[in-house]
């Protein structure tokens, strides 16, 4: 165990003296999993019956990550899975920072922030919106690394297969979206007329659009469509082909003139019959490939579609932070700020030397500290994080650690 590994051990087991990670409902049904310093696997199929005995493991093992099962099983701690005999399992959204796109250009506490507003775009739109959950229904946890999980226990999840649990999925994701379900086509009579003694209906193909009752993702393209409609209307052409990238090489002054003349009759009549057709065409282009990206959800599939997933348990720590894996309501995400409230009060103020590697700037603790590379002073709080972190080495690189 190198002095990086022996000096967050020692820290972690501080915080493991004063608490207990926080035990999931029926906890004797779970299937515990976790990593140490010393070893790079994950050491499962284990069970505890008791907040006592996990404690005394936790102090005495001191693990860096902290897993419990999302399944209930009838062995949890039975050593292949055939014989844990599956009982249900929660539904678990995930959502973590390397999914962001350009999160590789982002500092850590943009991505914090970045991740925690999809978060909650997911919790109300999505969870507590289309799909109708409560707030008691959804369990909000910070993974204490980049991100955060939503957990959903009600019995009527419990027993949902990986097929459902995809299709929930899908869902949230708009993945095979069916854009002509959302607007379809109707054939709608424009004029009659008698020829030879005959009644000649003619007739054209129209758009509809989703009426403002509407629910789910008929309601988000309805309302998105107006945000479309209004930017073509109100935008130079060259931002248009920025912000929309499917208009691509297409004249749009017809669909701007177009546009200007019926915004407003299109959404009273719920149909676009007042536009000329290459105008409906680009608007229904925009929302497939464009509109519905935006309004989509983040999720990680795989994790959502595991029925036997092991997930961070709550009050545990994570080893490449140092940062509190917590609970939190809805209520409480709004202003959560884990740079600052999930940093652990057992970590001192007392300074710590370690060796910076590169240049970093982080904010902990409402203190921001702005690193050159090369051995300097930081509270021990912050030193666990950037050793956690990789960003830097405990020690100046030439001593020996004195605790051991």
């Amino acid at each position: 165990m190198d002095q990086n590994s022996r000096f967050l051990l020692r820290t972690f087991r501080k915080y493991y003296r004063e608490h207990t990670p926080i035990l999931p409902d029926r906890f004797a049904r779970r299937e515990f999993g976790f990593m140490f310093f010393d070893r790079d696997f994950v050491q499962r199929h284990m069970g505890f019956t008791n907040s006592g005995d996990l404690h005394r493991f936790m102090e005495s093992r001191v693990p860096s990550h902290s897993y419990y099962s999302t399944a209930y099983y009838r062995k949890p701690a039975a050593p292949t899975m055939e014989e844990k005999e599956w009982l249900g399992a929660e539904l678990i959204f995930d959502l973590d920072a390397d999914h962001l796109a350009g999160a590789e250009n982002m500092t850590f506490e943009a991505m914090l922030a970045q991740i925690k507003r999809e978060m909650i775009v997911l919790v109300d739109s999505f969870l507590m919106g289309d799909l109708g959950f409560s707030e008691e229904d959804v369990n909000i946890v910070f993974s204490g690394g980049r991100g955060y999980h939503a957990h959903i226990k009600i019995p009527e999840v419990l027993g949902l297969g990986t097929h459902e649990r995809r299709e929930v999925v899908d869902y949230v994701t708009a993945k095979n979206l069916d854009i002509d379900s959302i607007f379809p086509l109707r054939n709608e009579a424009t004029r009659s007329a008698v020829i030879n003694g005959r009644a000649i209906n003619n007739a054209r193909v129209v758009r509809m659009i989703p009426p403002a009752d509407s629910g789910g993702w008929h309601l988000r393209m309805r309302n998105g469509l107006k945000v479309v409609v209004d930017d073509i209307c109100d935008m130079d052409p060259k931002d248009l082909r920025k912000v929309y990238p499917s208009i691509g090489t297409r004249k749009i002054d017809g669909a701007q003139a177009d546009l200007r003349k019926s915004r407003e009759l299109i959404f009273e009549n719920n149909k676009m019959s007042t536009l000329r057709k290459p105008t409906q065409d680009l608007l229904i282009d925009i929302m497939a490939k464009d509109m519905a990206v935006r309004l989509s959800g983040e999720v990680d599939e795989p994790v959502t579609a595991d029925i036997k997933r092991l997930i961070r348990l709550p009050g545990s720590i994570h080893g490449k932070t140092g940062l509190r894996v917590m609970p939190l309501t809805r209520t409480q995400l709004t202003d959560f700020d884990p740079l600052s409230m999930a940093v652990p009060t057992e970590y001192s103020d007392e300074e710590v030397t370690v060796n910076v590697k590169r240049q970093f700037e982080i904010r902990l603790r409402d203190q921001r500290f702005s690193l050159l590379p090369g051995v300097q002073k930081v509270p021990e709080y912050a030193a666990v994080f950037l050793v956690g972190r990789k960003v830097a080495d405990y020690g100046d690189g030439t001593s020996k650690d004195p605790f051991f």
